[in-house]
């Protein structure tokens, strides 16, 4: 019984992570209809999955079947001098197919799969970044404390939907000062205690759009302009100074009334005291980010680099380590030890993938999705619901079709990818032909430089081929 009852809490966040479902004229495009509108108001349609369910029930792929199909894949020329690779069941962790499966590889970006599950175990799913206002050691000096959230928006609007807002800040700090006008702002980013970009980073990436300076205290990711598109944007240069500047501006202060200072410790809280008798170091407001499952799946679904080292950072300070990169790195480690994973051949640098440091084996991918999909930490099924979808969604969304033998993974493979120059990656589920959730990441960072579009279209014809089995 409890071996059954297990396999149904798996199918169920299987179903919860993976299922993914499309609402409103995406439904019909995919063959759906309309569900009836209710007499009083409009109703959204039914929605149309798009990936199918796994089956508990259904036969495992066999090792000997899976190396049949698979080596001929894994030997392709495309992937490089170094290509490993690992396989497993979802349901039962069980590996089926290893080819350099402990050693440790540069794996770009597959790296936010571990942020995300050390995040969620160390901070939990519903945990949200303070920003928040202190009053200042002189009388009128008011300091905006950094807590790490990348997300904060100047307005009711920014680049992240559902941001909290420097404006809804302002209004909280003009009530605790009884209408008074501060005349100072001082910019407490001291959590993160630097440096502010990472160790293995290449040298173009601070000024390349897809990575930022990382302070604890930014706006919209440090985009200098929360319109800009997904992906590449250009950044500010010290994204806590121009945070504390816009904040400036709503008090109605200039930009020259702002610079880098401490918060004073707290002694009590204001609410409407008049501002001369506000103690220093009293709260005047705070604001919070969406909830860190939010913010996770932004991380997966946009490969968002600067979410992922925020998320990172929150891994540190949850276990008493700075806020750092090194801190961070550490406590992340740390947090695997804690989950029984297999910590052979890891090394991390920092929590975006950015780093070329940063070492992971497809053995501990392949388990840490096995445990995210099983039923003893309900918590991490989070990860799944930002996973891109084969020939539908994030970096996924134009592969899986036209290139030959990759057609069977649209809509049934969902995985985090990686690329660096010279490094190819994938890790993350598929369901086989006979509904089987199979577990799997293919790591390489050996690819010639030109190699990119080659080394994907061979990584996708594994997964393909996965959708595929059978594997007997």
């Amino acid at each position: 019984m409890p071996l059954v009852l297990a396999a149904l809490l798996v199918l169920v966040l299987v179903m919860v992570g993976v299922v993914v479902v499309r609402p409103g004229p995406v439904g019909r495009w995919l063959g759906g209809g309309d569900a009836a509108p209710a007499p009083t108001e409009p109703t959204e349609p039914a929605p149309v999955e798009v990936l199918a369910a796994a089956d508990t029930g259904a036969p495992m792929p066999s090792p000997e079947g899976l190396e049949a199909v698979l080596d001929p894949l894994v030997g392709d020329a495309a992937l490089g001098g170094r290509v490993n690779v690992a396989v497993a069941d979802a349901l039962t962790g069980q590996a089926l197919f290893d080819r350099g499966g402990d050693e440790g590889t540069v794996p770009a970006s597959v790296t936010k799969l571990l942020t995300a599950v050390t995040v969620l175990t160390a901070r939990g799913p519903g945990y949200r970044v303070p920003t928040r206002v202190v009053a200042g050691e002189q009388p009128g000096e008011v300091v905006i404390v950094g807590g790490g959230d990348p997300t904060l928006a100047a307005g009711a609007k920014g680049f992240y939907p559902g941001a909290a807002s420097l404006e809804e800040l302002a209004d909280q700090v003009r009530t605790a000062l009884g209408g008074a006008t501060p005349t100072r702002v001082l910019v407490d980013s001291s959590l993160y205690p630097g440096p502010a970009y990472g160790p293995g980073w290449d040298d173009d990436i601070p000024t390349g759009g897809y990575g930022a300076a990382v302070t604890a205290l930014m706006l919209d990711g440090a985009r200098r302009d929360p319109k800009a598109g997904r992906g590449w944007a250009e950044r500010v240069t010290q994204p806590d100074l121009t945070a504390g500047q816009a904040f400036a501006r709503l008090l109605g202060l200039p930009e020259s009334a702002v610079q880098r200072g401490s918060a004073p410790t707290a002694p009590t809280e204001a609410t409407g005291t008049p501002a001369e008798t506000i103690e220093p170091g009293a709260e005047l407001g705070v604001v919070q980010s969406p909830p860190l499952i939010r913010l996770v799946d932004i991380m997966i679904s946009e490969s968002d680099n600067i979410v992922a080292e925020a998320l990172a950072r929150q891994v540190a300070l949850a276990r008493d380590r700075p806020a750092s990169y090194a801190g961070a790195a550490e406590a992340m480690a740390g947090v695997v030890a804690e989950l029984g994973l297999p910590a052979g051949g890891l090394t991390l640098a920092d929590g975006s993938g950015l780093s070329r440091k940063n070492l992971i084996s497809p053995t501990l991918l392949t388990e840490l999705l096995a445990l995210a999909a099983g039923p003893d930490r309900p918590e991490l099924g989070g990860i799944f619901g930002g996973l891109p979808v084969g020939g539908w969604s994030g970096t996924l969304r134009d592969r899986y079709g036209a290139t030959p033998g990759t057609a069977a993974g649209a809509g049934v493979v969902r995985a985090k990818t990686g690329t660096l120059t010279r490094v190819h990656a994938i890790a993350g589920v598929v369901t086989t032909a006979e509904g089987r959730l199979l577990t799997f990441a293919v790591l390489t960072d050996q690819v010639p430089p030109d190699g990119m579009e080659p080394a994907r279209a061979a990584l996708d014809r594994i997964a393909a081929a996965l959708a595929t089995c059978g594997c007997h």
